[in-house]
Protein backbone atom coordinates (compact mmCIF):
# COMPACT_ATOMS: atom_id res chain seq x y z
CA UNK A 1 0.00 0.00 0.00
CA UNK A 2 1.19 3.41 -1.20
CA UNK A 3 0.30 6.84 -0.11
CA UNK A 4 1.54 10.37 -0.11
CA UNK A 5 1.54 13.65 1.27
CA UNK A 6 1.48 16.37 -1.20
CA UNK A 7 1.61 19.89 0.22
CA UNK A 8 2.12 23.38 -2.07
CA UNK A 9 5.02 25.61 -1.66
CA UNK A 10 2.45 28.69 -2.43
CA UNK A 11 2.81 29.35 1.70
CA UNK A 12 4.16 28.72 4.67
CA UNK A 13 1.92 25.91 6.18
CA UNK A 14 -0.57 25.43 8.80
CA UNK A 15 -2.16 23.65 11.60
CA UNK A 16 -4.64 22.55 8.87
CA UNK A 17 -1.69 20.90 6.43
CA UNK A 18 -0.33 19.38 9.80
CA UNK A 19 -3.73 17.62 10.71
CA UNK A 20 -3.34 15.88 7.48
CA UNK A 21 0.22 14.79 7.24
CA UNK A 22 -0.21 13.11 10.60
CA UNK A 23 -3.29 12.06 10.21
CA UNK A 24 -1.69 10.31 6.42
CA UNK A 25 1.23 9.30 8.45
CA UNK A 26 -0.43 7.16 11.27
CA UNK A 27 -2.43 5.90 8.99
CA UNK A 28 0.57 4.52 6.91
CA UNK A 29 2.33 3.01 10.00
CA UNK A 30 -0.76 1.16 11.14
CA UNK A 31 -1.84 0.17 7.43
CA UNK A 32 2.01 -0.99 6.53
CA UNK A 33 2.42 1.10 4.02
CA UNK A 34 4.58 3.66 2.31
CA UNK A 35 4.64 7.52 2.26
CA UNK A 36 5.62 9.81 -0.55
CA UNK A 37 6.51 12.89 -0.44
CA UNK A 38 5.50 14.92 -3.17
CA UNK A 39 5.65 18.53 -3.93
CA UNK A 40 2.70 20.17 -5.88
CA UNK A 41 5.24 23.08 -7.44
CA UNK A 42 3.37 22.70 -10.75
CA UNK A 43 2.38 26.32 -10.03
CA UNK A 44 6.17 28.04 -10.71
CA UNK A 45 5.29 31.95 -10.58
CA UNK A 46 3.46 31.52 -6.69
CA UNK A 47 7.20 28.79 -5.51
CA UNK A 48 9.27 30.41 -3.46
CA UNK A 49 12.50 29.22 -1.47
CA UNK A 50 11.52 30.04 1.62
CA UNK A 51 8.16 27.73 1.27
CA UNK A 52 9.67 24.69 0.02
CA UNK A 53 12.24 25.30 3.08
CA UNK A 54 9.09 25.21 5.37
CA UNK A 55 7.77 22.27 4.03
CA UNK A 56 11.10 20.13 4.75
CA UNK A 57 11.71 21.99 8.52
CA UNK A 58 7.52 21.67 9.24
CA UNK A 59 7.94 17.90 8.56
CA UNK A 60 10.96 17.52 10.78
CA UNK A 61 9.35 19.35 13.67
CA UNK A 62 5.89 17.21 13.17
CA UNK A 63 8.65 14.01 13.14
CA UNK A 64 7.16 12.74 9.78
CA UNK A 65 9.74 10.62 7.97
CA UNK A 66 8.63 9.81 4.34
CA UNK A 67 9.86 6.80 2.39
CA UNK A 68 9.85 8.25 -0.51
CA UNK A 69 10.70 11.85 -1.83
CA UNK A 70 13.20 14.29 -1.70
CA UNK A 71 15.73 14.66 1.04
CA UNK A 72 15.84 18.40 0.87
CA UNK A 73 15.41 21.59 -1.17
CA UNK A 74 17.91 20.71 -3.27
CA UNK A 75 17.04 17.10 -4.02
CA UNK A 76 14.00 18.53 -4.40
CA UNK A 77 14.80 21.04 -7.40
CA UNK A 78 17.35 18.45 -8.73
CA UNK A 79 14.66 15.27 -8.91
CA UNK A 80 11.53 15.39 -7.41
CA UNK A 81 10.25 19.15 -8.84
CA UNK A 82 7.08 18.60 -10.91
CA UNK A 83 8.86 20.63 -13.54
CA UNK A 84 10.80 17.80 -14.53
CA UNK A 85 7.17 16.36 -15.19
CA UNK A 86 5.15 18.77 -17.47
CA UNK A 87 5.90 16.57 -20.65
CA UNK A 88 4.29 13.22 -18.97
CA UNK A 89 1.45 15.31 -17.80
CA UNK A 90 0.62 16.60 -21.37
CA UNK A 91 0.64 13.14 -22.47
CA UNK A 92 -2.62 12.89 -20.21
CA UNK A 93 -3.98 15.69 -21.17
CA UNK A 94 -3.22 14.96 -24.88
CA UNK A 95 -5.17 11.54 -24.53
CA UNK A 96 -8.16 13.70 -22.99
CA UNK A 97 -8.09 16.16 -26.70
CA UNK A 98 -7.87 13.75 -28.62
CA UNK A 99 -11.13 12.05 -27.69
CA UNK A 100 -13.11 15.13 -27.31
CA UNK A 101 -13.10 15.47 -23.67
CA UNK A 102 -11.55 18.87 -23.81
CA UNK A 103 -12.80 21.94 -25.48
CA UNK A 104 -11.20 25.66 -25.89
CA UNK A 105 -12.19 28.49 -23.98
CA UNK A 106 -11.28 32.04 -23.57
CA UNK A 107 -13.77 32.54 -20.68
CA UNK A 108 -12.42 33.71 -17.50
CA UNK A 109 -13.79 32.04 -14.48
CA UNK A 110 -15.92 35.41 -13.67
CA UNK A 111 -17.37 34.87 -17.09
CA UNK A 112 -18.38 31.47 -16.76
CA UNK A 113 -19.72 31.83 -12.93
CA UNK A 114 -22.16 35.09 -14.57
CA UNK A 115 -22.81 32.34 -17.40
CA UNK A 116 -24.13 29.33 -14.19
CA UNK A 117 -26.13 32.27 -12.79
CA UNK A 118 -28.19 33.23 -15.51
CA UNK A 119 -28.08 30.21 -17.36
CA UNK A 120 -26.90 31.71 -20.25
CA UNK A 121 -25.25 29.71 -23.39
CA UNK A 122 -21.22 28.73 -23.30
CA UNK A 123 -21.00 29.22 -26.86
CA UNK A 124 -17.16 27.92 -26.52
CA UNK A 125 -18.49 24.39 -25.27
CA UNK A 126 -19.65 24.38 -29.01
CA UNK A 127 -16.91 26.41 -30.62
CA UNK A 128 -14.78 25.40 -33.14
CA UNK A 129 -12.00 25.03 -31.43
CA UNK A 130 -9.88 26.94 -34.22
CA UNK A 131 -11.82 29.75 -34.49
CA UNK A 132 -9.84 30.65 -31.32
CA UNK A 133 -6.87 32.85 -30.65
CA UNK A 134 -3.53 30.80 -30.03
CA UNK A 135 -2.93 29.84 -26.73
CA UNK A 136 -6.56 29.76 -25.71
CA UNK A 137 -6.96 27.29 -22.82
CA UNK A 138 -8.30 23.76 -22.94
CA UNK A 139 -11.42 23.16 -20.29
CA UNK A 140 -12.62 19.43 -19.50
CA UNK A 141 -16.72 19.53 -20.39
CA UNK A 142 -18.29 18.28 -17.43
CA UNK A 143 -21.42 16.74 -18.27
CA UNK A 144 -24.74 18.40 -17.29
CA UNK A 145 -25.51 15.41 -14.78
CA UNK A 146 -22.13 13.43 -14.06
CA UNK A 147 -22.42 11.21 -11.25
CA UNK A 148 -18.83 9.94 -9.59
CA UNK A 149 -18.22 6.72 -7.66
CA UNK A 150 -15.67 7.80 -4.39
CA UNK A 151 -14.35 4.53 -3.05
CA UNK A 152 -14.03 5.10 0.72
CA UNK A 153 -12.28 3.97 3.59
CA UNK A 154 -15.09 1.78 5.22
CA UNK A 155 -15.29 -0.47 1.79
CA UNK A 156 -18.33 1.01 0.93
CA UNK A 157 -18.20 4.31 -1.49
CA UNK A 158 -20.43 7.47 -2.00
CA UNK A 159 -21.40 9.05 -5.36
CA UNK A 160 -21.09 12.71 -6.11
CA UNK A 161 -22.11 14.56 -9.12
CA UNK A 162 -19.46 16.45 -9.67
CA UNK A 163 -21.38 18.94 -12.13
CA UNK A 164 -22.82 21.30 -9.50
CA UNK A 165 -19.74 21.01 -7.48
CA UNK A 166 -17.19 22.62 -10.20
CA UNK A 167 -17.04 24.77 -13.05
CA UNK A 168 -15.43 23.02 -16.48
CA UNK A 169 -11.98 23.14 -14.95
CA UNK A 170 -8.69 24.54 -17.30
CA UNK A 171 -6.75 21.16 -18.05
CA UNK A 172 -4.15 22.75 -20.39
CA UNK A 173 -3.04 26.31 -20.43
CA UNK A 174 -2.24 26.05 -24.31
CA UNK A 175 -0.22 29.44 -24.39
CA UNK A 176 2.62 28.33 -21.50
CA UNK A 177 1.86 24.68 -22.71
CA UNK A 178 1.52 23.77 -19.15
CA UNK A 179 -1.57 21.12 -17.85
CA UNK A 180 -2.93 22.04 -14.31
CA UNK A 181 -3.08 20.36 -10.84
CA UNK A 182 -6.22 18.33 -11.40
CA UNK A 183 -4.30 16.28 -14.38
CA UNK A 184 -0.57 16.62 -12.76
CA UNK A 185 -2.01 14.77 -9.14
CA UNK A 186 -3.95 12.45 -11.58
CA UNK A 187 -0.87 11.34 -13.56
CA UNK A 188 1.69 11.58 -10.08
CA UNK A 189 -0.70 8.98 -8.25
CA UNK A 190 -0.82 6.62 -11.10
CA UNK A 191 2.65 6.26 -11.93
CA UNK A 192 3.65 6.20 -8.57
CA UNK A 193 1.03 3.56 -7.48
CA UNK A 194 -0.76 5.29 -5.05
CA UNK A 195 -3.29 2.77 -2.97
CA UNK A 196 -5.28 5.92 -0.52
CA UNK A 197 -5.46 9.40 -0.23
CA UNK A 198 -6.51 11.37 2.95
CA UNK A 199 -7.76 15.00 1.92
CA UNK A 200 -9.35 17.81 3.47
CA UNK A 201 -13.24 18.07 2.73
CA UNK A 202 -12.95 21.05 0.39
CA UNK A 203 -10.91 18.70 -2.32
CA UNK A 204 -14.06 16.36 -2.83
CA UNK A 205 -14.52 18.48 -6.24
CA UNK A 206 -10.69 17.70 -7.27
CA UNK A 207 -11.12 14.02 -6.15
CA UNK A 208 -14.17 13.93 -8.60
CA UNK A 209 -12.63 15.79 -11.03
CA UNK A 210 -9.40 13.28 -10.93
CA UNK A 211 -11.73 10.37 -10.90
CA UNK A 212 -13.72 11.12 -13.64
CA UNK A 213 -10.73 11.81 -15.94
CA UNK A 214 -9.01 8.84 -14.90
CA UNK A 215 -11.85 6.71 -16.13
CA UNK A 216 -11.71 8.44 -19.21
CA UNK A 217 -8.45 7.53 -19.92
CA UNK A 218 -8.87 4.24 -18.89
CA UNK A 219 -6.59 4.72 -16.04
CA UNK A 220 -9.01 1.83 -13.97
CA UNK A 221 -6.36 1.40 -11.03
CA UNK A 222 -7.00 5.07 -10.31
CA UNK A 223 -10.67 3.91 -9.31
CA UNK A 224 -10.40 2.01 -7.27
CA UNK A 225 -7.52 3.84 -5.02
CA UNK A 226 -9.43 4.69 -1.59
CA UNK A 227 -9.94 8.44 -0.23
CA UNK A 228 -11.05 10.04 2.67
CA UNK A 229 -11.86 13.27 3.43
CA UNK A 230 -11.47 14.88 7.17
CA UNK A 231 -13.15 17.69 8.25
CA UNK A 232 -10.79 21.15 7.72
CA UNK A 233 -9.27 23.14 10.78
CA UNK A 234 -10.32 26.55 11.18
CA UNK A 235 -8.97 29.85 12.61
CA UNK A 236 -10.18 31.74 15.90
CA UNK A 237 -12.35 33.26 13.29
CA UNK A 238 -13.95 30.32 12.38
CA UNK A 239 -12.77 30.62 8.85
CA UNK A 240 -10.99 27.93 6.82
CA UNK A 241 -6.83 28.64 7.91
CA UNK A 242 -4.78 29.66 4.54
CA UNK A 243 -1.05 29.44 3.70
CA UNK A 244 0.47 32.71 5.89
CA UNK A 245 3.19 34.07 7.94
CA UNK A 246 0.74 34.45 10.52
CA UNK A 247 0.40 33.04 13.98
CA UNK A 248 -1.13 30.39 12.49
CA UNK A 249 1.80 29.11 10.65
CA UNK A 250 3.45 25.85 11.89
CA UNK A 251 7.19 27.99 11.32
CA UNK A 252 5.57 31.31 14.09
CA UNK A 253 5.26 28.13 16.45
CA UNK A 254 8.32 26.77 15.80
CA UNK A 255 9.77 29.91 16.22
CA UNK A 256 7.57 30.76 19.54
CA UNK A 257 9.09 27.64 21.03
CA UNK A 258 5.70 25.63 20.75
CA UNK A 259 5.36 22.27 20.63
CA UNK A 260 3.11 19.59 18.17
CA UNK A 261 1.88 17.65 20.77
CA UNK A 262 -1.43 18.61 20.24
CA UNK A 263 -1.61 18.42 16.93
CA UNK A 264 0.07 14.72 17.09
CA UNK A 265 -2.43 13.86 20.02
CA UNK A 266 -5.05 14.82 17.76
CA UNK A 267 -4.23 13.82 14.60
CA UNK A 268 -3.69 10.14 15.91
CA UNK A 269 -6.89 9.67 17.72
CA UNK A 270 -8.56 10.49 14.52
CA UNK A 271 -6.82 8.09 12.53
CA UNK A 272 -6.63 5.16 14.88
CA UNK A 273 -10.65 5.66 14.52
CA UNK A 274 -10.37 5.98 11.09
CA UNK A 275 -8.08 2.49 11.00
CA UNK A 276 -11.33 1.08 12.70
CA UNK A 277 -12.83 0.97 10.25
CA UNK A 278 -11.06 0.56 7.32
CA UNK A 279 -11.81 -2.65 4.95
CA UNK A 280 -9.59 -2.72 1.70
Amino acid sequence: MRTRIAPTPSGFLHAGNAFNFLVTDRLAKALGAKVLLRIDDLDAERVRPEYVEDIFHSLDWLGIKPDEGPSGPEDFARNWSQQHRIERNKEFAEGLRKQGALYACSCSRTELEEMTRTGAVHHCRVRDPEALEPGTPWRLRIPEHCPVEVPGFDGGSTTVDLAPMMQDPVILQRESGRPSYQVASLCDDVDRGITFIVRGEDLLPSTACQLLLARLLGEVAFARVLFHHHPLALGADGLKLSKSAGATSLMALRENGGSPRSLVAAAVAYADALVKEFKP
